[in-house]
């Protein structure tokens, strides 16, 4: 087996923020991408094991991380979905296909990430010819609030995080990283209005259909409120692509876990019946589940 090589690159934004670019190569050379990130309260650590998995497979994997989080530099500054996507993606994006020379890649993000995804292809269309597909995990915007009990969690959550000023990583189960209110107030009104609407007014839902990139959408019994299966559905069904799948994991349906928001990317269970569907999706997307 080929020795894996991890180098860090730092990718500095247009604000003027250095952003954490980790990529993970094996002595053979390949042409084959895959670009990773992460969600809120996390880093890096939830897409090394799929990473180094794919690149034991025959694949170069590129781990970005958000401001303020794992290697990537701290700022005072506010930040939320959109200044990821606007500035952390948009300057990593740059790099990989303008500095190193990247021909095209294929996306896979978590939670969050996926959201911030979504942004930036929306308010840069010109990505798309370069992005061959793109999987999601336990990634939803508007649709954590279908039921009445989400709704009640999410309206406590919001004003309990308003007080607060952050929501601390412990309380949500992560080790990770906290996130300020500034942060998760868009996912907060999101999800309590139904609609996916930037700062500045801008409905990113009504621009969804314009991504015309192959979308599969990995969700899960377990993961009952930050991502439903009604979650993310409305999220892949918006993107309005017949080409697009919905993934839904569940011991009903023959899996060997009703995953969580974690584990549903990074546990044994994933590893043994999660992650070679993944590689497959990318070397054809004709795969059934």
């Amino acid at each position: 087996m080929s020795v894996l090589k991890e180098e860090l690159y730092h990718v500095v934004t247009s604000d003027g923020i250095s952003i954490a670019l980790w990529k993970l190569s094996s002595e053979t050379i390949s042409s084959r991408n895959v670009f990773l990130t992460h969600g809120t309260f996390s880093n890096r650590k939830i897409c090394e094991g799929i990473a180094v998995f794919l690149v034991e497979r025959g694949f170069t994997c590129w781990i970005m991380e958000w401001r303020n989080h794992g290697s990537s530099y701290s700022s005072d500054l506010e930040f939320n979905f959109e200044t990821i996507a606007k500035y952390d993606l948009k300057s990593t994006f740059d790099f990989l296909f303008e500095t190193i020379g990247v021909n095209s890649i294929d996306c896979l993000a978590h939670s969050g990430g996926g959201i911030a995804l979504t942004m930036l292809l929306i308010n840069n269309p010109d990505y798309q010819k370069k992005v061959n597909s793109i999987i999601l995990f336990g990634t939803q915007a508007f649709g954590a609030g279908s039921s009445l009990s989400n709704k009640i969690k999410i309206f406590i959550g919001k004003y309990v995080t308003l007080i607060l000023g952050k929501i601390p990583a412990k309380s949500v189960g992560s080790t990770e990283h906290d996130e300020s209110y500034y942060m998760m107030k868009q996912w907060f009104n999101w999800n309590l209005k139904h609609n996916f609407i930037g700062d500045n007014g801008f409905n990113y839902l009504k621009k969804m259909y314009t991504v015309n990139v192959p979308v599969l959408s990995i969700c899960a019994e377990g993961d009952t409120f930050i991502a439903p299966k009604i979650g993310c559905k409305k999220f892949l069904n918006a993107f309005k692509n017949e080409s697009n799948k919905l993934w839904y994991l569940s011991k009903r349906n023959g899996n060997l876990e009703d995953y969580n928001h974690s584990r549903i990317l990074k546990s044994q269970s994933a590893k043994s019946e999660v992650w070679p569907k993944i590689k497959e999706w990318i070397n054809s997307r004709t795969i059934s589940f």
